[in-house]
């Protein structure tokens, strides 16, 4: 997944453009816990700062003040590509023999080993095991006259998710590949004394300061306007003092990842023009009429359960109450890097309200069943606390096919509805009954056509091929140089 956000803000602008991008990217936290990074241009040269950690651990306010320019990118790390280890944490950085370049990367390629052989001198040009970083390096080596030259040269080249922030000296460029399957979006904050001058700079854009971002969430904090989506198959170019710029680099071919509006974003951010936390909801009334439960209560696995939970309460008359408390201080169990790391993550955030729960039948809602071990150890936690029944109901279909395009499933194996029925996974969980919404009921929800989005981890269609020998291959550029004697 990863959070991406970058800034341009005009030269006489009374904040730095790293303040900016940071503060953005505390608003995309979600998307990735691994590392944090940030990288600035002062119109000359690129500093880049990044490390382990959350960002409020890495982007403090002791390192900000030394990151000085108009110009700026940031990057929050889930990895799908490579280990977390200090190399692969982003923006990369490259001085190549062509230009100088940051990126910051949402998604994942998938002809990663087809790009490695395009490379001169293959792995061992490469300080990380990442496919941003291998996509750095073809781009700082392009025979090019500047940075959009580089992408307008490369990108047709390159396979896969990528939505993408490249800095260099002079400009911020956003770009998002074909198909969209991860969101950026650009935003605007207007230039401060518009409106005491009359309107003289309402309408100047080179006075503005202009946003890319993972989600509009980011907007929202930094006080900014949203703009619009960028488009798949666009380039959106930010140079400090001017309006953005737009290239079309290929045809789009819309399929944005549902996942991002089931489970991944955040629920006060827009996509494809609607806010998310209602269209979660709808999805709790649609599942409420596919899967009725007789229960004394609906509760949400918190956070993400929570607008399904709702609706689904709305929908079948079950008094709604909250049955689990959530410790503010622990991750996302779904992207810690191990299983390990998942279920310890578990049974640190989760408590169950034993009053409420006591005694009562249960319907449990959330987002998804990705391995299966958060929804078994959270009903033993219900039944531990004296709950009579506990009956799960997931606001998603089952997942049967791993996703190649940025979110950590490249291995079908690891997904428990690939190799158990619902049944077997209703016992495996421990719940007295479980159902998971249809695809035509997220469809409902959303009230957009199918072709719009990829159902690919739901359906197995996947909108753009993956090679055999990518497939299953987080650490593809880990792995030995193979011996051609």
């Amino acid at each position: 997944m990863c959070g991406v956000f970058g800034a341009s803000v005009p030269p006489d602008a009374d904040v730095s453009a790293a303040a900016v991008a940071a503060l953005g990217l505390f608003a995309l936290q979600h998307r990735g816990q691994e590392s944090a990074g940030v990288a600035v241009s002062d119109g000359t040269q690129l500093m880049v700062y990044k490390d382990l950690g959350l960002i409020s651990s890495v982007l403090d306010e002791r390192r900000l003040p030394s990151l000085r320019g108009d110009l700026a990118i940031a990057h929050c790390r889930y990895s799908t590509t490579g280990s977390t280890v200090w190399e692969n944490a982003q923006p990369t950085f490259r001085l190549g023999p062509r230009r100088a370049l940051a990126v910051g990367h949402n998604g994942n390629l998938v002809n990663t080993r087809q790009l490695l052989d395009e490379l001169p001198g293959g792995r061992s040009r490469l300080a990380a095991s990442t496919d941003t970083e291998l996509l750095t390096a073809l781009l700082s080596d392009e025979p090019a006259t500047d940075v959009v030259d580089a992408l307008l040269r490369v990108l047709p080249r390159v396979r896969g998710a990528f939505s993408l922030v490249v800095l260099d000296e002079r400009r911020i460029v956003g770009v998002r590949d074909p198909h969209g399957f991860r969101p950026l979006v650009l935003g605007r904050i207007r230039a401060s004394g518009a409106a005491s001058t009359g309107g003289l700079w309402a309408d100047d854009p080179a006075r503005d300061t202009w946003l890319l971002s993972s989600e509009t969430t980011a907007l929202d904090i930094v006080g900014a306007e949203y703009v619009r989506d960028v488009e798949p198959g666009e380039l959106v170019i930010l140079e400090a003092g001017s309006a953005p710029r737009s290239v079309r680099y290929a045809a789009a071919q819309p399929a944005l990842c549902v996942f991002e509006l089931i489970y991944f974003a955040r629920p006060d951010s827009y996509m494809e023009g609607r806010n998310l936390y209602e269209v979660r909801r709808k999805m709790g009334i649609q599942l409420a009429a596919e899967h009725p439960a007789e229960t004394d209560l609906v509760m949400p696995v918190p956070d993400t359960g929570g607008p399904a939970a709702a609706g689904y309460a709305e929908a079948s008359g079950i008094p709604f109450r909250e049955g689990l408390v959530r410790s503010r201080y622990t991750g996302r169990t779904f992207i810690q890097p191990s299983q390990t790391l998942r279920h310890r993550g578990v049974t640190m955030k989760m408590n169950p309200l034993r009053e409420v729960v006591r005694g009562r039948r249960l319907t449990v809602v959330d987002d998804s069943i990705v391995r299966g071990t958060t929804t078994q150890q959270i009903v033993a936690l219900l039944r531990r606390a004296g709950a009579t029944e506990v009956h799960v109901r997931i606001s998603a279909p089952p997942i049967y096919h791993p996703c190649f395009y940025g979110i950590d499933t490249q291995v079908s194996t690891e997904l428990i509805a690939a190799t158990q029925t619902p049944d077997q996974i209703r016992d495996f969980i421990g719940a007295d009954s479980l159902g998971y919404l249809s695809i035509p009921g997220v469809l409902a929800a959303l009230e957009l056509p199918y072709e719009q989005f990829c159902f690919a981890c739901f359906d197995g269609r996947y909108p753009e091929p993956v090679p055999y020998d990518v497939a299953s291959r987080k650490f593809l550029l880990e792995e030995p140089v193979p011996s051609r004697g």
